[in-house]
């Protein structure tokens, strides 16, 4: 790709491992809200905002972008980082780059008229996503469960990208499979995976004999009445980014051990996490010709 000025603001690991990767493929980078990051890199964290994104040709922020719709998510820096105040300093030549983006954000792009696209909603990047999500679940499974995978019962609620990468492992593992979905289509396609289908009207009837429960769906699909079904030794994992799909508050007086396990990739593997938003990002700028 042709030589590029990008600005990298705000994120978890994998952003400060993307800016060094983009370093590397000698791009012109600037970084600013990690300065509380142990992060072993060459790059100088601008004093500000304006100095950072003022000569880019595009900002790349957090994935997720904002966890409460007025700031950048920037776990590594000492204060808050106002998106608005962003969106103020960019211009129309300048493109923003950021990871499940909310409505509220995107329209206040607009009113910025700040050029604004959600590298998450990229097919690449949600299923490159997907793997280390899978392989996060599966450390966790097996760090809190008393017995192997191999011949775990597991139920998978939700078959898009993560739930079908998973069901490939889980049973790749000898776990024995069951995955619940809403569309008859995808109940056609677990059978034809040879994995255990469970449509949504059937959950309560096989809740009851799980060992693991995985959530991916955004959803509160394991309410009360569900979890009524569930029994005191299976192992609940939540993949779902907010509101989640467990209702956590019944589960904990319920005596049920629920993990919400969010952002895995930039826990569990910040480096492929990394590379696979830096592919996506140049598939955006190819697409786009700049």
């Amino acid at each position: 790709m042709q030589q590029k000025k990008f600005t990298v603001i705000g994120g978890d690991l994998r952003n400060l491992i993307l800016a060094n990767l983009l370093v590397k493929e000698y791009h012109k980078v600037e970084i600013f809200g990690f300065k509380n990051s142990s992060f072993d890199t060459e790059l100088i964290e601008k004093q500000g905002i304006e100095e950072a994104i003022h000569n880019s040709d595009v900002v790349i922020g957090p994935l997720p972008c904002s966890n409460d719709n007025e700031t950048l998510n920037a776990p590594f820096h000492p204060g808050r980082i106002y998106i608005n105040d962003v969106f103020k300093q960019l211009k129309k030549s300048q493109i923003f780059l950021g990871g499940h983006i909310s409505k509220k954000l995107l329209h206040l792009s607009e009113i910025n008229n700040v050029y604004t696209i959600d590298y998450l909603k990229r097919e690449e990047m949600a299923v490159l996503n997907a793997i280390p999500t899978s392989e996060g679940a599966i450390q966790i499974a097996m760090e809190e469960l008393p017995i192997t995978l191999h011949g775990c019962k597991s139920m998978i609620l939700g078959f898009g990208r993560i739930g079908k990468t998973l069901a490939k492992m889980l049973i790749g593992l000898g776990c024995k499979v069951y995955v619940e979905a809403r569309k008859y289509s995808d109940i056609a396609w677990i059978k034809n995976y040879g994995y255990i289908p469970v449509h949504i009207e059937q959950l309560e009837d096989y809740l009851n004999g799980m060992e693991v429960v995985f959530n991916t769906i955004p959803n509160i699909i394991l309410d009360s009445k569900q979890l009524k079904n569930i029994n005191k030794e299976c192992l609940i994992i939540d993949l779902a980014s907010k509101p989640g799909g467990v209702d956590l508050e019944q589960a904990k007086t319920m005596g049920l051990k629920t993990i919400w396990a969010l952002s895995l990739p930039g826990k569990v593997a910040p480096l492929t996490a990394a590379q696979a938003i830096k592919e996506t990002v140049y598939n955006i700028l190819s697409e786009l010709g700049v």
